[in-house]
């Protein structure tokens, strides 16, 4: 063990090693130099449990080939860009949805110069940042007014906060669902000092239920959308118009949480309807939330629309502040809503829309062809076919809907890997590949797949199932 423990090069000869690679050499010294240390003294960990027991293992040229490879990991980036081959569209744990290229551009400018955040360039006096996107928004939705926090959750907690805190907001039971990673519409509402009023069973609810339970202590009608959970059977649910005229009736505002923020009709490409913020403005509802990502297609942010006297009292919350959108957001989305004024040129160029509308003869074109480039890249380690399947729109929407799609199925031969196993490597890859593996088999789906990423992914795909990998 003496023997294997001196064959370990120095320290500094490790790191003389690295200056070979022009990327790791231009790191600062210190970073590099605790990445070597941590793995040499792996080697010295796997020298005492035995697992390191011949001399050629310890060869130096073999040692720095290895201690380059972990340098190179351990000195990246934690947060990266990945590979989406999954299929799922707004992939919450894979940053949702994606930027238009004009969104980015802006972001970027927003970034690298100065702005007039919150500079009015008429008056040269102290401007709103709210003014950016506060008429594009009337115009896109019909509403009187808008406001722009850092997410829907937000929006939801500022709007209860200012309306209701401390008195009772009336909600179905059917629609106190929990809206991703444990937030909970009662718990959103008790943390805004509102009281949750429940009416009605979990399957069944009628206008009667609401009014029946309204008294002097009640602030609000609340209206959620429920994403990602259906009730099916012996149900009913009252619709946005009938809880606006009976609000109207009993002076209460109706407040709406969307949830999504949706601003196409997607009916053309086969999924159901589902509610739009402008039906939501156009049907009476007092204030209107949804995300500005997910199905819009922008950054993540909670936009709030509405009559005019409910906005104003909303803007004045102190709790906006907190909860107000930084420069890059707030260019990002000014962009993105933009597009939205040509809804056909919004369908082309922005990610989202462009994904969820892609037609099936499209991606089964893409699909052949990223085929065909793996059946090269791959050199007979697995057979590589096209089968229809399913993709997802994802971020709560459409949960019980598919979008047809023609995946790319790999199958292991002889030795390679196995589909999980090849999944795993892929995670390790750089860049990451995320994919799906079912029946024996690596999925690929192209639907969320760049053109520009098909020969990366047969790149990734062919480094990732060699032998010398295992």
């Amino acid at each position: 063990m003496q023997n294997l423990f001196r064959l370990l090069p120095p320290v500094d000869a490790a790191l003389g090693s690295l200056a070979q690679d022009p990327a790791l050499a231009a790191l600062p010294r210190a970073m590099l130099r605790d990445a070597v240390t941590d793995y040499l003294d792996g080697l010295r960990d796997d020298i005492r449990a035995g697992r390191l027991t011949e001399p050629a293992q310890l060869d130096h040229g073999l040692v720095f080939a290895q201690c380059a490879r972990h340098v190179a990991a351990a000195t990246r980036p934690h947060f990266r860009r990945v590979i989406n081959a999954t299929g799922v569209v707004v992939h919450t744990n894979l940053g949702r949805s994606l930027l238009a290229p004009e969104a980015a551009a802006a972001a970027a400018e927003a970034c690298l110069r100065y702005s007039n955040l919150e500079f009015d360039l008429t008056t040269g006096e102290r401007g709103s940042r709210y003014s950016h996107v506060v008429d594009i928004l009337r115009t896109l939705t019909g509403a009187e007014d808008a406001l722009v926090v850092n997410n829907n959750a937000a929006a939801v907690m500022i709007v209860l906060e200012t309306l209701a805190k401390g008195r009772e907001v009336i909600v179905s039971r059917g629609q106190l669902v929990e809206i991703g990673g444990s937030f909970r519409i009662p718990e959103v509402m008790a943390k805004s000092g509102a009281v949750l009023r429940e009416v009605g069973a979990t399957n069944r609810t009628h206008p009667r239920d609401y009014e029946n339970a309204v008294s002097p202590e009640t602030a609000a009608l609340l209206k959620v959308h429920t994403s990602n959970y259906r009730i099916v059977g012996f149900t009913k649910e009252v619709s946005l118009p009938e809880l606006v005229a009976l609000g109207a009736r009993l002076e209460l505002p109706v407040i709406e949480d969307l949830g999504s923020g949706n601003l196409t009709d997607f009916a053309a490409c086969g999924l159901p309807g589902e509610p739009t913020v402008q039906q939501a403005v156009a049907d009476g509802a007092d204030v209107v939330t949804f995300s500005g990502d997910k199905v819009l297609g922008g950054p993540q942010a909670g936009i709030i629309v509405g009559k005019a006297k409910y906005i104003a009292a909303i803007r004045k919350n102190p709790l906006n502040r907190a909860m107000r959108i930084d420069k890059m957001t707030l260019a990002a989305l000014e962009s993105t809503l933009r597009l939205y004024r040509d809804p056909e040129r919004a369908r082309a160029v922005i990610p989202t829309l462009a994904m969820i509308t892609a037609s099936p003869e499209r991606l089964a074109k893409k699909a052949r062809k990223l085929a065909g480039l793996l059946r090269k890249a791959l050199a007979g380690r697995y057979t590589v076919s096209a089968i229809p399947g399913a993709s997802r729109v994802g971020g709560g929407a459409y949960p019980e809907h598919d979008l047809p799609t023609t995946l790319v199925a790999l199958r292991p031969l002889a030795d390679a890997p196995s589909p999980d196993a090849l999944r795993q490597r892929l995670l390790a890859a750089e860049p990451p590949l995320v994919a799906r593996t079912q029946d024996d088999a690596l999925l690929l789906d192209p639907r969320t797949l760049a053109d520009d990423e098909l020969k990366l992914v047969a790149l990734v795909l062919a480094q990732a199932s060699r032998p010398e990998t295992a």
